[in-house]
Order: C-alpha cells, then sequence, then structure tokens
C-alpha cells in the first residue's frame, strides 16, 4: 500500500488519483506540520491581542462587520459549519469527495490558513480510516470556494452530518467515527472557516476529469481509425508532413496514431489502387485528428490550470509570513470553471464526431458496400440501428452539457457575493460529458470492429486484429440479432478500462 506524504509545498495530481480511486494513505510531512504551527501562532496573536480581523473576530460574508467575543469564537466556527453544511440531493462519488479532502489538507499544510496541525490530522484520520462523508451533489456556487460541500466534510470532524458507507446508504457522523475509533474535534477561531473556504471540490473532480480525458481522447483515436479502416478510408490525409504545415500539437498526435493504427492492414491495402474509391474521405474521417487534436490542446490548457491551482493558496482570510492576516479573493472558481467549461465543449465534439462515423457505418448508402445497418440479414434483423440512436440522443444531451456553466451567475450572500464562479457545476457537468463519451466510443469501437469482421476474409491492421478479439470475446461475429444492451456495456469497459490500448500498444507503440 502506497502512502502520500502531504509537503508543505503541496501535492501532484497523481497523488490525488491515488487517493481518491486508490487505496493510498496520507500523513503529514514535519516540515508540514511546522508550517501550520507557525501560522497558528499568528492567529493566537491576533485573538490576544483583541482586535478585529475577518474570519478570526467577526461574521462571514455580509455579516464581515459584525464583531464577535473571544468568548463565543468558538461557538462561532461550530455555527459556520453547521449552517454551512446545507447541500442537498444525492451523494457525489466516493472518489470525489476524497479528492476533495485530500486537496484541503493540502491547503492547510500550505502554512497560510492558520490553523493547528489537529484539524489537518483530522482529516488526514478520515481518509486513512475510509470514512467519506456524505456530501451532497447541490450547494456549491464556487464562490467562496465549494462552501456547502467542504462543510458537509468538516460537519463529520465534528461527530455531526452524515458519512457514506460502504453499502451506498447514509449514516450518522458520529456513529461512523465511533466504528472507525476516532473523536470528533473542537475547533478554535479562525478553523472552521479554514475547512470551508476553498476550490478543492471543482479542483478535485477536474483532476480527476484530466486523467479521464487524456485517456478517452487516446481511446477516440483508435475507434477512429477502427471505422477508416472499416469504411475503406485512407490513410493519406493523416501523413506527417500534412500536419507539420499546420503545427497544432495535438492534431499532430492524433495524426499520427491513427496513421500507425492503419498500417499493415490487407483491408486498407485492397483499395489503395482503386479507380472507384473516393479521392476525398468524408469530413467525420479526414478531418477526425483535427477535431480530437483541438480537444487534446484544450485538455493542455485545462491540466495547465489545475496544475497552478494544485499550487495555489485558496483560502480566505490568508496568514501571511510576517503575521499579517489579509482578505483575498484567491477562492473564486473562475479558471477552473472556465478551463471545465472548454473542456466540455471539446469532449462533447469528440462524442459527435464519432457519432457521425457510426451512422456512416450504419448507412448502405455511404459505408462502401456493407450491409444495412451492419446486418447481413437486414430486414428481419435491425443490426446496430438503434445503438446509433441511442449513441444521438447521448451527442444531444453532451450538446445541451456543454453549454456553460461558469456565465450562469447568480448572487448571494445579501449581494456581498455578487458575482460567482459556479466551478462546482462545471466540473460536475464535466465528469458527464466524458462519461458519456465513453458511451458514443464503445458504440463505434462496436460498429467499427463489425464492420472489420465484414470485410473478411481480409485481414485488418495489428490494431484491428487485437480489437476485433476483444470485442468478439463478448459480441460473437455479424449474425443474427442479439441482446444489444449488456454488449455496449461490455464494450464501454474496453474503452474506459487499459487492457485493450496495452494490448495494442505492445503492437503498434505509445499512443499519446
Amino acid at each position: 500500500m502506497t502512502t502520500v506524504t502531504v509537503l508543505p509545498t503541496g501535492i501532484t495530481p497523481a497523488d490525488v488519483h491515488a487517493v481518491a480511486r486508490g487505496a493510498a494513505l496520507v500523513e503529514l510531512h514535519p516540515s508540514a506540520v511546522e508550517a501550520m504551527a507557525a501560522s497558528r501562532a499568528h492567529v493566537d496573536r491576533i485573538e490576544a491581542s483583541g482586535r478585529p480581523v475577518y474570519g478570526v473576530s467577526t461574521g462571514f460574508g455580509s455579516l464581515a462587520s459584525t464583531f464577535v467575543a473571544s468568548e463565543r469564537r468558538a461557538e462561532l466556527q461550530h455555527a459556520l459549519i453547521r449552517s454551512h453544511a446545507a447541500g442537498i440531493g444525492a451523494p457525489m462519488p466516493r472518489e470525489v469527495v476524497r479528492a476533495m479532502m485530500l486537496l484541503r489538507i493540502r491547503s492547510l499544510a500550505l502554512g497560510h490558513s492558520g490553523v493547528r496541525p489537529l484539524v489537518a490530522q483530522s482529516l488526514v484520520d478520515l481518509l486513512n480510516a475510509d470514512v467519506t462523508p456524505w456530501v451532497p451533489e447541490h450547494g456549491s456556487l464556487g464562490a467562496s470556494g465549494d462552501l456547502a460541500p467542504l462543510a458537509h466534510c468538516a460537519l463529520v470532524l465534528l461527530g455531526e452530518g452524515w458519512v457514506l458507507d460502504k453499502s451506498g446508504t447514509r449514516i450518522d457522523g458520529g456513529e461512523a467515527l465511533r466504528r472507525a475509533g476516532l473523536r470528533p474535534i473542537e475547533l478554535a477561531a479562525k478553523e472552521g472557516l479554514a475547512l470551508v473556504n476553498g476550490t478543492d471540490g471543482m479542483l478535485g473532480m477536474l483532476l480527476l476529469a484530466l486523467g479521464d480525458a487524456a485517456h478517452l481522447f487516446a481511446m477516440a483515436d483508435l475507434t477512429a481509425a477502427l471505422s477508416i479502416e472499416a469504411m475503406l478510408g485512407s490513410d493519406r490525409p493523416f501523413m506527417p508532413e500534412l500536419h507539420a504545415i499546420r503545427p497544432h500539437p495535438g492534431q499532430a498526435t492524433s495524426a499520427a496514431n491513427i496513421h500507425r493504427l492503419l498500417q499493415g492492414s490487407a483491408i486498407m491495402d485492397s483499395h489503395r489502387d482503386d479507380l472507384d474509391h473516393a479521392v476525398q474521405d468524408a469530413y467525420s474521417m479526414r478531418c477526425a485528428p483535427q477535431v480530437a487534436g483541438a480537444a487534446r490542446d484544450t485538455l493542455e490548457f485545462a491540466t495547465q490550470v489545475a496544475g497552478r491551482e494544485l499550487r495555489s493558496v485558496v483560502d480566505n482570510p490568508v496568514v501571511l509570513p510576517d503575521g499579517r492576516v489579509e482578505s483575498t479573493g484567491n477562492f473564486h472558481g473562475a479558471p477552473l470553471g472556465f478551463a471545465a467549461d472548454y473542456l466540455a465543449i471539446a469532449a462533447a465534439e469528440v462524442g459527435a464526431i464519432a457519432e457521425r462515423r457510426v451512422d456512416r457505418l450504419l448507412d448502405v448508402c455511404r459505408s462502401r458496400d456493407l450491409p444495412p445497418f451492419l446486418s447481413p440479414d437486414a430486414g428481419v434483423n435491425s443490426g446496430l440501428m438503434i445503438a446509433q440512436y441511442t449513441a444521438a440522443g447521448i451527442v444531444a444531451e453532451n450538446r445541451r452539457l456543454a453549454s456553460p456553466a461558469s456565465v450562469d451567475s447568480l448572487p448571494t450572500s445579501g449581494m456581498q457575493e455578487d458575482h460567482v464562479s459556479m466551478g462546482w457545476a462545471a466540473t460536475r457537468k464535466l465528469r458527464t460529458v466524458l462519461d458519456n463519451l465513453t458511451s458514443l466510443l464503445a458504440v463505434e469501437l462496436l460498429a467499427a470492429v463489425r464492420g472489420i469482421q465484414l470485410r473478411g476474409p481480409l485481414a485488418p491492421s495489428p490494431a484491428g486484429t487485437i480489437a476485433t478479439a476483444a470485442v468478439a470475446r463478448f459480441a460473437g461475429t455479424p449474425g443474427p440479432d442479439v441482446f444489444l444492451a449488456p454488449i455496449i456495456e461490455s464494450a464501454r469497459a474496453l474503452i474506459s478500462g487499459t487492457d485493450l490500448r496495452n494490448a495494442i500498444e505492445a503492437e503498434v507503440g505509445p499512443l499519446p
């Protein structure tokens, strides 16, 4: 079992994946403990001085001008957590909550939040005991960060709130702590605010989405190549010299992937010198690297944004090394919301062009002699007709989801928070778009393999041979209609997993 060590310089995207989706344990480095202790000492001095400082001795949001007496400041922090844990709806997935908790630990460990090391260690203990707070899907506007989701996490530290148990049911937070052998903590001044102010939820979802998108964009190159092979397309548009003259890096990568995947194919060789062969393939075939490549470049931009945020102090107020406590706007989620919306648009288009290739494979007028709907006995049998309906419906949903959330600000907190980022909504819907893209590529994989099988006895490319064998294990060969839903689910597993990609890369080389 691996261990992720949280330093005062932060953590890596790989650390987030290891904790969110794996079984990695978490520990605080002694230097992070020292950084938090030094920051806390500044807060203690401010408390002793009696000066009004936001978040330490005042109320929050539009109540920032309300002074709070010293004897009620611990009560203030507990009240903040309870009142802000106001979300509603289905629980967020375990991986999202775990990513959010790790990122909050990271934020505290940077030494600018003024909390005792005990607070960060208590979150570490929750992760290591596999206690996952129940965080409702609705509640965050990405304004002062993810206030409600983080409050639902923090409430469990107090022995309150809800926890998502292993069976997916909701149990009492205090009971969950008792089962794990953990004790509730009492918050001191500033600590409740430090637990809820930040972009950790949206950053966690974005980091998970970036890894998913990188894999899916590589798989999109694979399914595109299989479709082109099945439709007797040309590999000439993917030659490197044609992409060197339009030097978008993502385009060059996708073109190189597709070109390499199409080599060594008897199907491709069968029509290279055919005078009846189309001079130009349809855009959904010929322009595959232009669309997928633009998505790759969008992914690179979003990766840069997430990397900067992973190095950022996003609390408010922040404790500076010289002891000053200053209010900031660093919790505003606009950078993450914009990036997530942009990537959702790109991913939606990768799925849309894949569906166009599926439709072409099924259309007897455009599929270059493949049978209608890829059924050898069309009429009695419908083949993949309705699988394409499913894909079309998913494309339509992705188009709706591609509408940006980050332009939909609503003012809150008595107009104190009069512009919010909607970054939580943007990253949530990005994850849905990517899940939908998985389904679209699964349908294309199934259709392309059916088409390749119907080109027999001509042998496909090495990549086509491996993909055909993998799909045939659960889908068989073209023939009478069968129950399609479980076949599509199995194809989804091939797309989302790494086995098929690894097998093909072992044969043809890496697919970056």
